[in-house]
């Protein structure tokens, strides 16, 4: 694939009918872009948006339009993402309203919404009517992992696209290509993805993160009583604030400086009630983000836990194929010797369990780690 489809990595059939579309056959106002994390929903909506705003008609990668709808600051491609849990309702009524503008470039005024999953009922709501009687030249662009995480009435009304998980081999085809990755780096980021094209990317290209998902898959092997247990629950929460500190930190002093700059050096409009209405909603709509930021780390950490009980099963039962962590394969061999594929296999529901629990039941990350680790221990 070439122009603004060229990254997309192993999505040739999802990409098959929106080229068509661009083209004028099977165009429609609204779509819905669904696959597991990873699989590059937003990557593939945003080339769609490029593609419908390129000045040749054909998303050439090259023109005006194009490069700057990839890089975002296109007029007419407003792209909505979700730092916290769920999409505001007041967010939602602003791009609805953005969204019966006229196009500044007169071609399409493209929404791209990147977290669908997280419309509450009332949010979605607002979003529904856009949807259902749209401008002329509104296209709306919505991403989610699969289309029942989206309210009925909305995926009702949108061409649903799917992507697939990229291979192993495509994986690391795009970080040699793309990035100038070495071969054996890049097959290692490739299989310790398992597909997320984000994190191969970051696994590649940085030694730190490489780092953190060795200290990660080498928590099973020591689960050996209960005082590790407890220590590999704190050990995962510590990695996944260590590794968020650094960007919060930079994005809250960043906010915090537009929001003084607002109000200058006037210490009575700093006392005002509009500033500390203002500040609070700024803190907390960070301790939101922060929060987030910390589950989405602890979540990639558990899938990076059952790849290695996955591997474990792939040796007990004889099951051909690269491991995951084939770079840690002695420990995953040991493993495999001290346990049966059941207690794996129970092992990797408790995980299931607990990711439950922190992100359906709101339960304290600590507590459902510590709970996880227990159901882990090899006895």
């Amino acid at each position: 694939m070439s122009g603004v489809w060229a990254t997309l990595v192993g999505q040739e059939h999802a990409v098959a009918p929106l080229k068509a579309a661009v083209a004028g056959q099977g165009m429609t106002h609204a779509w819905l872009f669904t696959g597991p994390p990873g699989s590059g929903r937003s990557n593939v909506a945003l080339a769609f948006a490029a593609a419908l705003q390129c000045e040749r008609g054909t998303g050439c990668g090259e023109c005006h339009a194009c490069r700057t709808a990839l890089a975002g600051s296109h007029p007419d491609v407003s792209i909505t993402r979700s730092e916290t849990s769920v999409l505001y309702i007041d967010d939602m009524r602003e791009l609805v309203h953005r969204s019966a503008l006229s196009p500044v470039e007169r071609r399409h005024q493209v929404m791209v919404i990147e977290d669908a999953d997280r419309l509450g009922e009332r949010t979605g709501n607002t979003l529904l009517k856009a949807i259902e009687e749209p401008t002329p030249k509104t296209v709306w662009l919505l991403c989610a992992p699969t289309i029942e995480d989206v309210l009925p009435t909305i995926r009702s009304r949108c061409r649903n696209v799917t992507l697939a998980t990229p291979t192993a081999r495509e994986v690391t085809r795009f970080l040699v290509e793309q990035h100038g990755v070495g071969e054996s780096v890049a097959a290692f980021a490739a299989r310790a993805s398992q597909g997320h094209i984000g994190r191969a990317r970051a696994l590649a290209t940085d030694e730190k993160t490489r780092n953190r998902r060795r200290e990660v898959v080498s928590l099973p092997g020591g689960l050996t009583s209960l005082g590790a247990c407890m220590n590999a629950a704190a050990n995962l929460v510590d990695i996944a604030k260590d590794e968020t500190a650094s960007l919060t930190e930079r994005s809250n002093a960043r906010e915090q400086t537009e929001l003084e700059a607002l109000y200058g050096d006037d210490r009575k409009a700093k006392t005002s009630r509009a500033y500390r209405a203002g500040l609070k909603e700024l803190q907390h709509s960070q301790k939101q983000r922060e929060k987030r930021r910390v589950m989405d780390v602890i979540d990639r950490g558990l899938m990076d836990i059952m790849s290695v009980y996955r591997d474990a099963i792939t040796l007990q039962t004889g099951a051909r194929g690269d491991l995951v962590n084939e770079e840690v394969r002695d420990q995953v061999e040991d493993l495999a010797r001290r346990s049966s594929p059941e207690q794996n296999i129970r092992r990797i529901d408790a995980i299931f369990t607990a990711r439950n629990q922190m992100m359906e039941f709101n339960t304290t990350p600590l507590l459902a780690l510590e709970s996880m680790m227990v159901e882990l221990r090899i006895r």
